[in-house]
């Protein structure tokens, strides 16, 4: 309540402030751009939600049955960006008000709904160089950076949700320089605590090491377009990035690195036990390609464990009955590419598949999925629709339809 009320009273005296003023920014460029006089700081505040209908068919070996239906509101996000003192000197703040983007609560962090996305400084130092401090995504996966407003079909793949690295708190350093004219090359390290946002009571295991080198050979694409998923700035030359990641979470204590559940040793229902604590690698292989409205993005996920299994007994050899975790190990390929007609509509498709290692006990996956966009202000206003066929070791079968639109200021 606290929170609720101080955040509507800074938004009332953003408001009051500039109520009585004829903004020259547009729709899609912020809701509020502020400078100071003396030009010692600056202010953006962009808030921005996502509505969304799906409707899921399961299939029972014999027919499908009756379909369950859902409508929700995806994400509500506030955003605020801008410099602080210097124009070296910017920041980012972006809070998330839907449920799905406050739930998660445990006692790491006090129970509490994690209200914060991302609060990090980034500093430019020197000429090609920044030194970012804070909670962010980590430089992860490709489909992951891209932002949940910039996406080609209404959410992530299943590879993303089950391999990717997402936020943490920490620090992170990044660099570019080019070989000859076009030859973009990008390196970017982070090390962080390892156990996902929000968390503040820690550190339980080890810190997480990440490092990610980017190559684009063809130059920088427009707006950054390979943070952004399809063409909206139809590339009249072709641009390609080709991307790799590593990660190493050192006495990981969560089934997937930076979230999932807890891996307590003890059969206390209250879990406050210790912790089972394993070494986890990910590696991330990716490329994105755009040229005259057609995009193409790829994704190949890879994580292992050194002690992927904790049983009662301490013993991997017994039972299923006696596993309490299971760390998410295997690897994943997804596949998707889009045209953009000159009318902004947008058809697309993805492939997408999920091999688990045995010892997680999971079937392999594959989905494919056919979507419809059409793109009313780029990004920032648009409908968007998708069909998915999931199989499930190739016997369980699901249909999805999702249909959404996405509000940006």
């Amino acid at each position: 309540m606290k929170f609720n009320f101080f955040l509507v009273l800074c938004l009332s005296t953003i408001l009051s402030v500039t109520s009585q003023e004829i903004s020259d920014t547009s729709f899609g460029k912020g809701l509020i751009n502020f400078t100071a006089k003396d030009s010692s700081f600056s202010i953006k505040f962009a808030p921005r939600f996502q509505m969304r209908y799906m409707g899921s068919w399961n299939h029972d070996g014999n027919q499908y049955g009756s379909p369950e239906h859902n409508i929700l509101i995806r994400r509500a996000r506030l955003k605020f960006d801008g410099f602080a003192y210097s124009p070296k000197l910017k920041y980012k703040i972006e809070l998330g008000l839907s449920n799905r983007d406050l739930s998660g609560g445990n006692q790491f962090n006090r129970n509490t709904p994690r209200y914060i996305l991302d609060a990090v400084l980034m500093w430019h130092f020197a000429k090609n160089w920044e030194l970012w401090a804070g909670q962010t995504k980590l430089p992860g996966n490709v489909e992951r950076v891209i932002s949940s407003g910039n996406l080609q079909f209404i959410d992530r793949s299943l590879l993303n949700s089950r391999f990717t690295l997402d936020r943490d708190i920490g620090i992170q350093l990044r660099h570019k320089f080019y070989l000859g004219d076009n030859f973009l090359i990008r390196e970017k390290v982070a090390l962080s605590q390892g156990e996902g946002r929000n968390v503040t009571e820690g550190n339980e295991g080890g810190l997480q090491y990440t490092g990610r080198l980017e190559l684009l050979p063809f130059g920088a694409f427009k707006s950054k377009g390979d943070y952004s998923a399809s063409d909206l700035k139809r590339e009249e030359k072709p641009k390609l990035s080709l991307t790799f990641t590593y990660n190493f979470n050192e006495n990981a204590v969560r089934e997937r690195g930076f979230t999932g559940d807890y891996m307590f040793t003890t059969e206390d229902e209250s879990k406050n036990g210790p912790l089972h604590e394993t070494d986890q690698t990910t590696v991330f292989v990716d490329a994105m390609y755009k040229h005259n409205g057609f995009s193409f993005m790829g994704e190949y996920a890879k994580r292992t464990a050194t002690d992927p299994i904790f049983t009662n007994s301490g013993d991997p050899s017994t039972t299923d009955d006696d596993i309490e975790h299971i760390v998410l190990t295997g690897n994943a390929l997804n596949l998707q590419a889009g045209y953009l007609f000159k009318s902004n509509y947008e058809i697309a498709g993805r492939f997408t598949t999920i091999n688990y290692e045995s010892v997680t006990k999971k079937l392999p996956v594959k989905q494919y999925t056919l979507g419809f966009n059409k793109f009313v202000h780029g990004h920032k206003l648009k409908v968007q629709s998708d069909i998915s066929y999931t199989s499930l070791d190739g016997n369980e079968d699901n249909i999805t339809f999702r249909l959404g639109f996405d509000f940006h200021f």
